[in-house]
């Protein structure tokens, strides 16, 4: 049996300004943005290339044993690319505000790229804080 993350739900306070973030900043596509119930509102967005998506909502009941997370208070999650500058200047150009690329060592974090073809990473956050990580990572190895 494959067991495979499709969705990510991330926490905010407008829906509306967070799909326009992550669709016309970050340029995720729109997949889906429906309302299964009056006064309740499903937006499923997709970063390109990806088979896992994120969901904006509001007005949907909480999940049984789920706590509803407060906007903002998602931090960490990962996106990977294989051009950490090119996918930092395509955000930054969109309106983004990333920070520079860096990497990490036995002293903690330093700017620039890291030796390592997986130890680069940018870090942004959408209009409510949520946090992101975008990480150079090589293409696979059927791709090369």
């Amino acid at each position: 049996m494959e067991w495979t993350l499709e969705v990510v739900a991330i926490p905010v306070t407008d829906v509306d300004r967070a799909k326009n973030f992550y669709v016309d900043r970050c340029g995720f596509t729109a997949d889906l943005d429906m309302s299964p119930f009056e006064g309740a509102r499903l937006v499923q967005i997709t970063p390109p290339g990806s088979r896992c998506s994120i969901v904006l909502e509001s007005g949907m009941p909480e999940s049984p044993g789920q706590p509803r997370m407060t906007p903002g208070s998602l931090q960490g999650l990962q996106i990977c690319v294989t051009d950490i500058e090119a996918a930092r200047k395509e955000l930054v150009d969109r309106g983004v505000v990333v920070g520079p690329v860096r990497h990490v060592g036995p002293s903690g974090w330093a700017d620039g790229k890291g030796a390592e073809p997986w130890n680069s990473f940018a870090f942004f956050q959408d209009p409510d804080g949520n946090g992101w990580i975008v990480q150079e990572a090589p293409a696979p190895l059927a791709d090369r």
